[in-house]
């Protein structure tokens, strides 16, 4: 195990596709798995019982989580020649979700913990998790590896955005020098994204937005996403301390309504400290721009080149006007950027969402949809991907060139 690595959150996997037998109850009714080799080199010969979370992650707002047992054990251990080792599982409202040919990942943790996580064939997430765990032997029988060398991937942005996805919680390792940082707010609460983006692009170093676009992008939204969870959980945790009471009773209200600000804030913030950050970008490139104007139908896309104003002037050319939406996570929302600006049919989506889909790719680019991703975010997807994958630097190029000539 290696801190910050991914190795110190899982060690080694067994992976398969499912076959109708193991969940079509139609056809079986049966609630474990055949005990093939992978399978013995992730639990051994000798009978285990294993803490296990269960997860189905099908996409936006489409996940279920469940804990339960998991029993290893030899079927025949009192025959003197033969074995039969057996994976075995009670029934589950993620289990019932399977379908045949869904990617099955059997992952343990340092501590024994297993994961039992199913995703839907052709489905982001499956693209996410073959490359978060360095996947290729896909089958409808198990596999086996050890999370090591090329596998063991660094955390960095790509690593900790499907880690948390998965609801597992990153561990820092410099959280004293982010305390540091944080302390002017952890009497005074959230400062407004804007104070918060600044803060975050004045305490990062060993980049250049004007030269390193890619990387600088990412180091400033990583290092803001960690102060801001960092200063979440200080936050939080007083006013956990605090209870809540109302009149002496205890005001569940008030912790639903406190529950539900804690979720917006994560789900809001990160997209506006994206804009942010993208602005001084275009500021420090030189590039000029307007950020969120109206166009037609009240739609409002978030960058338009070169001003909304030569965008609104029909007599300004359309081959120099560029649009650019940004969304942290594209899942099935990016549609709505080919509503905006119909003057431009070219248009433009800047996202931070690695491994995409081949078939949402495919459907971006057939709808004249060009996705733009910091340069290191690349490597999540397919070599056929990637070479239509547009990154940061490119498209300021594309910028400025339409702005100069």
């Amino acid at each position: 195990m290696r801190r910050g690595f991914l190795s110190q959150y899982f060690v080694d996997l067994a992976n398969k596709r499912l076959s109708a037998v193991e969940v079509d109850k139609s056809v079986s009714n049966q609630h474990e798995f055949n005990g093939s080799k992978p399978l013995r080199n992730l639990f051994g010969d000798n009978r285990t019982s294993h803490e296990a979370r269960f997860l189905w992650m099908a996409g936006e707002n489409e996940g279920l989580s469940c804990k339960g047992q998991l029993t290893w054990y030899d079927a025949r251990e009192n025959h003197p020649t033969r074995s039969e080792y057996r994976l075995y599982f009670k029934s589950n409202l993620v289990m019932d979700q399977a379908r045949e040919a869904d990617l099955l990942i059997v992952a343990k943790r340092p501590d024994e913990e297993v994961f039992m996580i199913v995703v839907p064939s052709g489905s982001t997430m499956e693209s996410q998790l073959l490359w978060l765990f360095g996947i290729e032997h896909d089958s409808f029988e198990f596999s086996f590896q050890s999370i090591e060398n090329d596998n063991d991937h660094e955390v960095d942005f790509a690593v900790r955005y499907i880690l948390e996805e998965m609801g597992i919680e990153i561990q820092e390792t410099d959280s004293e020098y982010l305390d540091s940082i944080l302390a002017p707010f952890l009497n005074t609460g959230f400062p407004s994204t804007s104070v918060f983006s600044s803060l975050a692009r004045r305490t990062f170093h060993g980049t250049s937005p004007y030269e390193e676009p890619d990387q600088t992008l990412l180091g400033w939204i990583e290092h803001e996403e960690r102060l801001f969870k960092r200063l979440e959980r200080h936050l939080v945790a007083q006013k956990l301390e605090e209870g809540f009471k109302d009149d002496e009773a205890t005001d569940v209200e008030g912790f639903i309504q406190f529950s539900l600000s804690v979720h917006n804030r994560r789900k809001s913030r990160v997209g506006y400290a994206l804009e942010n950050h993208l602005e001084e970008i275009f500021k420090v490139q030189g590039i000029t721009y307007s950020r969120t104007p109206m166009t037609e139908n009240k739609s409002k896309p978030d960058f338009v080149f070169p001003h909304i104003s030569n965008y609104r002037d029909l007599s300004f050319p359309t081959s120099k006007l560029t649009m650019l939406g940004v969304k942290s996570t594209c899942k099935d929302r990016w549609r709505q950027v080919l509503s905006e600006a119909h003057r431009i049919e070219n248009k433009h989506l800047l996202t931070l969402e690695p491994g995409i889909s081949e078939n949402q790719t495919d459907e971006m680019e057939s709808n004249n949809l060009q996705l733009v991703l910091p340069k290191r975010i690349h490597e999540t997807y397919r070599p056929r991907q990637q070479k239509w994958l547009m990154d940061l630097n490119s498209f300021i190029l594309l910028t400025r060139e339409k702005q100069l000539n």
